[in-house]
């Protein structure tokens, strides 16, 4: 009989329903609550302030001094901007990979509006708390000592590079701190079947994977993956020798995210043999028996070999006694090379995934280890140790060959000494893919008695853009693969226009002149145009042509439609020229127009000759 279908007579539960909405934007606002699901409405209250929300609810989440100071961190705007460096660059004009100095927490803010869900992974190794490699930003006095920018104490934009040791009172308050407002802005670059993978070992394993709950949400935890790193551990330890690291994994939206496999390496093919020339090809053989079933699976079969054979230790064969003889018609039960063993049944090579997912546990045999990294870093530098401890290649392959493909952008914002792009090139070089890379990096001095300072490099930055340079010369070497070996390369600095604020008493002809033209005077068109860019959400990896118009330099993306002069003297006669390109947008310097006449003269014949083009002004 079919079953009764009752109506519910009452209204849609909409609690939960808007709860879910908010879920969706801050998963970290949401709390397990007597009845399930609830809002956390002081926290909620805090990322829709710059102000700090006070609240003293006792709940079950991770809490540490400055977790709110952490949260307006990430929600704060920056004025920075980013300028190109054509001459430290390979194939600016061309490439779609990027290299940026500067950091991070800004870079990223940066790139909110250009790569705003568009990454489809992000690997990272940031510092794991372990009392020696970790420095993060301090505020500090202007009147410093000069020694301390000299020797990578103190950054260009004269903030403090601090150590974090272990004695000091907020050693996890101060790591967390630093974490939490990247890790924020870094999910919203995620694409929604995107993935992030982040390298960290038992200092902070536990404290990162409860604050990547509350970001990117408990439901899209991916993975935590064991890697044996070390193929000589030290026996450094009072008790037991770490000789691992772990791969915290998370996804954007779990059910969106795809794992591609990897290709079955030469240990699982040798599995697959033929042993009785069977026309399908390789096979190999796995058990018939079950621990549970019931008598239609429980028989007793004569072999080949006229052996008579049942399920071992009260066991049950996978299949009933008709489909078994199907399966023997078919030549699909392997009996041994005697024709007297228990039954198995066959699976080919052909029949199955070509790529298979791999276990939790990686060994240094599959991805390699720490002091290989460390070798094959040091032979492509000629033999001279310039970084201690990169990550392996193969390592970084691994990650992108079971979640990248084709066109997918890869961001790495602790890129260390580059490992990651190395890695990129090398996988697009083996299978023809199109990978993008974008490396960000602190611009952190090298020690002055190092290897690394005496060969030349002064930061950590120098390194990185080096060992791309010379990966891609190995790789094209190597393989002749014809892909991007090129990247542009990007550095962090303050805005282009100029900071005016002034009384109305303290106005002078001087200060006027200020308001004609707000761009700093060290400021190139190529410096302008990067920041139309971000401000614009245009990827900084488009394509950007240079045409000339009436005499007139203009970058031009095509692909948008994208327009802007910041020459000066603009008049009618370079808009009835450009007019005919239809743009979408175009964009002047306020300043650059010819006189107010000619202003207003080019916002009426652009209506008139091109109405769909919308004007912005710098």
């Amino acid at each position: 009989m079919k079953k009764k279908e009752y109506l519910d007579m009452q209204t849609t539960e909409t609690v939960n329903e808007n709860i879910e909405f908010i879920e969706k934007k801050f998963p970290n606002c949401v709390i397990q609550g007597p009845n399930g699901k609830a809002i956390d409405f002081d926290l909620l209250k805090q990322e829709l302030s710059n102000d700090v929300i006070e609240g003293n609810k006792e709940r079950y989440r991770l809490e540490w001094p400055g977790k709110r100071e952490a949260i307006i961190t990430a929600n704060l705007p920056t004025t920075k901007t980013l300028r190109p460096v054509r001459e430290d660059s390979v194939d600016f004009d061309n490439t779609e990979n990027l290299y940026i100095e500067g950091d991070n927490l800004d870079v990223l803010k940066l790139l909110q509006e250009s790569y705003l869900s568009k990454i489809k992974m992000i690997y990272i190794d940031p510092p794991y708390n372990t009392g020696k490699d970790y420095i993060y930003k301090d505020n500090f006095s202007k009147d410093a000592q000069q020694e301390l920018l000299d020797s990578g104490q103190k950054d260009k934009y004269n903030q403090r590079l601090v150590a974090n040791p272990e004695t000091v009172g907020r050693y996890h308050s101060d790591w967390l701190n630093m974490m939490y407002p990247r890790l924020k802005l870094a999910k919203n670059l995620l694409r929604d079947d995107g993935v992030i993978f982040i390298s960290i070992d038992d200092n902070e394993v536990h404290n990162l994977r409860k604050i990547c709950d509350e970001i990117f949400g408990e439901d899209n935890f991916v993975a935590k993956v064991v890697w044996q790193r070390a193929f000589a551990p030290k026996n450094d330890n009072k008790h037991i020798s770490a000789a691992h690291d772990f791969l915290l994994a998370y996804s954007k939206n779990y059910s969106d995210l795809f794992c591609l496999g990897l290709p079955r390496d030469k240990k699982n093919l040798s599995r697959y043999t033929n042993p009785d020339n069977d026309k399908r090809g390789p096979w190999q053989s796995s058990t018939m028996t079950v621990a549970n079933g019931t008598d239609d699976y429980f028989y007793e079969i004569t072999t080949p070999g006229n052996k008579k054979v049942l399920p071992p230790n009260g066991r049950y064969w996978v299949y009933n006694k008709k489909r078994y003889e199907e399966l023997v018609d078919d030549n699909r039960i392997w009996f041994g090379k005697d024709n007297k063993g228990v039954p198995r049944i066959k699976t080919f090579l052909s029949e199955v995934k070509q790529r298979t997912n791999p276990l939790s546990v990686w060994s240094f045999e599959d991805v390699g280890h720490s002091q290989g990294a460390t070798q094959e870093l040091k032979k492509l530098f000629g033999g001279k140790k310039i970084f201690d401890n990169p990550k392996p290649v193969d390592l970084i392959k691994r990650i992108l060959d079971l979640y990248t493909k084709n066109d997918d952008i890869i961001l790495d914002f602790f890129s260390g000494s580059g490992t990651t792009a190395h890695a990129t090139l090398n996988l697009n070089a083996k299978d023809g893919g199109n990978r993008k890379f974008i490396q960000v990096q602190l611009e952190e001095n090298t020690d002055q008695k190092s290897i690394a300072f005496k060969s030349g490099y002064k930061t950590l930055t120098d390194i990185g853009k080096d060992r791309i340079r010379r990966a891609a010369k190995k790789i094209k070497e190597e393989t002749g693969a014809d892909i991007d070996y090129g990247f542009r390369v990007y550095y962090l600095d303050s805005s282009n226009m100029e900071d005016i604020f002034y009384k109305p008493h303290e106005y002078n002809q001087k200060n006027l002149d200020l308001f004609a033209d707000n761009i700093k005077p060290d400021r190139t068109p190529d410096d302008l145009f990067t920041q139309i860019m971000l401000n614009w959400g245009l990827k900084l990896s488009s394509k950007i042509e240079m045409i000339e118009v009436c005499g007139k330099q203009v970058f031009k993306v095509s692909e948008n439609s994208f327009y802007a002069c910041l020459d000066k003297d603009i008049d009618e006669n370079f808009v009835k020229e450009i007019s005919k390109e239809n743009p979408l947008i175009v964009v002047f310097k306020d300043s650059g127009f010819k006189d107010d006449n000619a202003k207003t003269n080019v916002m009426q014949l652009f209506k008139q000759l091109s109405s769909q083009t919308k004007i912005k002004v710098i």
